[in-house]
């Protein structure tokens, strides 16, 4: 399984993924699903990737091999983010569908992806791309995007982020969503893989990853979990008693 977000505020983006692709009982393996292409001053572009992983393996070779040959719709001569998006989905569901006619349909190839980043003379922005091709965009009511498994993740997103959210927030919300996914389950791992991109930089370099020693990720494992059980701590308490007897007594 996979988590990937991608967090788009005033300032910039955020990415953050983890890099497990099998949790099995004898086998734990790794793989990076975060890819960059970047035009210093021109264009700067993240990919994020969940699913069927000779799939995500074969778009990311595609995308880089137009780019290397110069061929006429690339990252390198797409002129919106738009473009971008239609053009990963594109090469997505030509693979999906190849690998289907190969297997019979034995073999779920779908695939889906995180496209965020900005092309001068425009706004940033994150797209999800969907198995079939199409896509969605975050806007300033949905300013996160996830694949992979989401629902752990979600609730510190939906209370945290604002488009007034800085940069170096967003980051850290988006690796205490990431720790929150961990803990609830295991196909997701580290090492964790965070990108912060700020607005009309086009430029890739503030790219971390935590592996599963880092002091900092175990640190913040800790910190999180003290403070949730904290606040837990300081929850009114409801009067289970006193309710139930005012309800024997007919109150």
């Amino acid at each position: 399984m996979t988590y990937c977000v991608a967090i788009t505020v005033n300032r910039g983006l955020v990415f953050a993924s983890d890099s497990r692709t099998n949790a099995g009982v004898d086998q734990l393996s790794t793989y990076s699903k975060m890819f960059t292409i970047c035009v210093p001053g021109q264009r700067a572009f993240v990919v994020l990737t969940a699913g069927n992983l000779g799939t995500t393996q074969a778009v990311i070779n595609r995308v880089r091999a137009d780019i290397k040959k110069g061929a006429p719709t690339s990252l390198h001569t797409v002129e919106s983010m738009s473009e971008a998006a239609e053009y990963v989905g594109e090469i997505s569901l030509n693979r999906q569908h190849k690998t289907t006619g190969v297997s019979a349909g034995q073999l779920d190839s779908s695939a889906s992806f995180i496209l965020g980043g900005q092309i001068r003379d425009r706004n940033p922005k994150v797209m999800m791309i969907y198995p079939e091709g199409n896509f969605i965009v975050a806007t300033r009511e949905t300013q996160y995007l996830q694949i992979g498994e989401v629902k752990y993740g979600k609730p510190v997103l939906d209370r945290i982020i604002t488009p007034e959210t800085s940069l170096e927030e967003a980051a850290l919300c988006a690796m205490v969503s990431m720790d929150s996914t961990m803990r609830s389950n295991a196909t997701v791992g580290p090492p964790v893989e965070v990108l912060i991109y700020e607005k009309d930089s086009f430029q890739l370099d503030q790219h971390f990853t935590f592996g599963t020693d880092d002091p900092y990720l175990l640190d913040l494992k800790l910190a999180w979990d003290r403070k949730i059980k904290e606040a837990f701590s300081e929850l009114t308490r409801f009067n289970w008693q006193r309710a139930e007897r005012r309800r024997a007594e007919g109150e």
